[in-house]
């Protein structure tokens, strides 16, 4: 269970990535778009997660796990920096967006994909938060910088369609806002 915002407290979200808590025959396993979401639910709101993967007998794991594993990695190879070494910001998440910050006023909008979501929305809004008058705003992996609009007291990204047909990872997008406005 992930809790609806932070807690006063170090937590630890304990979830199985398939099967159960020991190894299971034939188990199967979460999809990558299913874990990668929790993990960053739960970053975003100031927990950590162990993700459980039960060897078999012989102390290996099944091709699923290898396959989870490997996506989990390939996305981090990507985002890891609006992962590591970050802190919960209100409102923690919105829709299918949640938050993260650095200590340096970074902030992360991750864009959680649905089941089946190959593609990042063409926009990413935000209604409570603004980027600073003169932060610069991109998608991780991508170098090109993204434009946005103030929308009420939040904002809104448009993602270009060239970086949509070509993302540069699967799962969830992060854009990466470099200060907030004060």
């Amino acid at each position: 269970r992930v809790p609806e915002k932070t807690l006063p407290y170090p937590w630890e979200s304990c979830i199985i990535a398939g099967g159960g808590w020991a190894w299971v025959h034939n188990a199967k396993y979460n999809s990558p778009t299913n874990v990668i979401g929790t993990l960053v639910d739960i970053v975003s709101k100031g927990g950590n997660l162990l993700l459980n993967i039960g060897p078999d007998p012989n102390g290996l794991w099944d091709p699923g796990a290898y396959a989870l594993l490997d996506a989990i990695g390939d996305w981090m190879a990507v985002n890891s920096e609006a992962i590591y070494a970050t802190k919960p910001i209100e409102p923690y998440k919105e829709g299918r967006v949640c938050l993260t910050q650095k200590k340096d006023g970074t902030v992360y909008a991750i864009h959680l994909a649905e089941e089946g979501q190959t593609r990042p929305p063409a926009e990413i809004a935000l209604s409570t938060l603004q980027p600073g008058d003169n932060a610069e705003v991109v998608m991780l992996g991508a170098k090109t910088k993204l434009a946005w609009e103030k929308a009420g007291d939040g904002f809104r990204v448009t993602i270009p369609a060239a970086l949509r047909d070509n993302p540069p990872c699967r799962h969830a997008w992060v854009i990466r806002v470099s200060s907030l406005k004060k």
